[in-house]
């Protein structure tokens, strides 16, 4: 399986190019890397990277309005100034819309197998559809959230091809209760009703949905190691779950002008700058893979290298106040519900969805057993899988140039 993984890469080297400045590596150590990413000339965000190509492809329809995508400038800053305004709710309000979805999600049964991700996901479509639409979310909405996200991570994750019918299907939601003026949430002129729902879909019924799935998923599946389930120990094990899993990769940047990180280096204008969060992360006061909620006792976030919401000079989270309120909130519904076991491997990727027994009183040892050779053989299955998918997104990516194209349309 290595050998595939190996397989993988190297095709995706050769299809997509070799392309931008590792952070850490070489030329920026970890004791410059907030620095250099919170530089104003690292602003760059998807013109001039061939990458972008392939971003835009997997986040479409609408990737030119996702906020994390678009160039810095007044279309940013509108776009930006919008998510934090309906981000922008108190910490009680969070806490209630979380822990009352998280209810309404969790099985009824002494031993229930589960995809934690999947699990996950209603639970975020309805707290993000209340946020947008300030009433409670519909079956029918959350469907269609549900399946838009599914489908991007999917996607991502290189195990399905894209389904924009079912993306689209959730755009022309939008568009529908934007038209309406159902929506209380609307982009000012000149921004189009077409780009309100691109960035309604991309901000809150993707990303969101999706990062908040992921991540409950890892906590849920990092529970059975923490056994204070007080607020302060939901808060720590979160923390080390982002730690050792953070949510985001890698995030590039194209640098605007140059940014001197020492006398002997300077990064050019146009230079792509890969900040890696995992390999960050493993440097500084907390630098090894275990995961120890406890270090979080003495060690304080200030000290460590952890940027679990990025760097708040440069595009962080919006979601970074509410994030962690909600995702404390759903932890306790489910953990003082039940008790969670799973056998199945945990990597960051999370391509197996985070399979798991949700169960009360005597654990289930026998299904737990059968639980971890069924993740092998699947794993094996996944990978080659992500070869034959993943290669085809690529060289399909490269072919149509969303990006490119995009920007050579556009005026300056």
């Amino acid at each position: 399986m290595n050998a595939v993984v190996r397989l993988r890469e190297w095709i995706f080297r050769r299809v997509n190019g070799e392309e931008g400045i590792p952070v850490p590596g070489p030329l920026v150590g970890a004791e410059d890397f907030e620095r250099v990413y919170a530089d104003p000339a690292a602003d760059g965000r998807s013109r001039g990277a061939g990458l972008s190509d392939l971003f835009w492809y997997w986040l479409a329809p609408g990737p030119q309005m996702h906020q994390e995508h678009l160039e810095p400038g007044e279309r940013y800053k509108t776009v930006a100034r919008t998510t934090r305004q309906v981000l922008a709710i108190p910490h009680d309000r969070s806490e209630a819309l979380a822990t009352a979805a998280a209810q309404r999600a969790l099985p009824n049964s002494r031993v229930q197998f589960v995809r934690l991700r999947d699990l996950m996901m209603p639970i975020w479509a309805e707290v993000y559809y209340e946020l947008v639409f300030d009433e409670p979310c519909p079956p029918s909405a959350r469907d269609l959230i549900v399946a838009n996200a599914d489908d991007v991570v999917t996607a991502l994750k290189g195990l399905s091809l894209r389904h924009m019918s079912r993306r689209e299907r959730l755009t022309r939601y939008l568009l529908d209760r934007i038209d309406a003026g159902t929506c209380p949430v609307v982009l000012p002129p000149p921004f189009t009703a077409q780009e309100t729902a691109w960035y309604l879909q991309g901000a809150f019924f993707n990303t969101a949905v999706v990062q908040m799935s992921e991540a409950m998923a890892h906590v849920l599946m990092l529970a059975p190691f923490c056994t204070d389930i007080s607020d302060a120990g939901l808060d720590r094990l979160i923390d080390e779950t982002l730690r050792v899993h953070p949510l985001f990769g890698i995030a590039h940047r194209i640098t605007s002008a140059p940014i001197t990180v020492s006398p002997a280096v300077t990064l050019p204008a146009g230079s792509v700058l890969l900040f890696n969060y995992l390999a960050y992360q493993r440097t500084g006061p907390a630098p090894d893979d275990d995961f120890d909620p406890s270090r979080w006792l003495t060690l304080k976030r200030k000290d460590a290298h952890f940027i679990p919401f990025g760097v708040t000079a440069n595009r962080a989270c919006p979601a970074r106040g509410s994030a962690p309120v909600m995702m404390r909130a759903v932890a306790r519904v489910v953990l003082t519900s039940y008790r969670v076991a799973t056998s199945a491997a945990h990597t960051r990727s999370l391509p197996n969805r985070g399979p798991a027994f949700l169960y009360r009183g005597v654990s289930p040892s026998r299904r737990l057993v059968a639980l971890r050779y069924a993740d092998r053989v699947a794993d094996v299955v996944r990978s080659l899988k992500q070869l034959v998918l993943g290669t085809w997104m690529v060289v399909d990516a490269r072919r149509q140039k969303l990006c490119a194209t995009y920007f050579e349309e556009v005026s300056p």
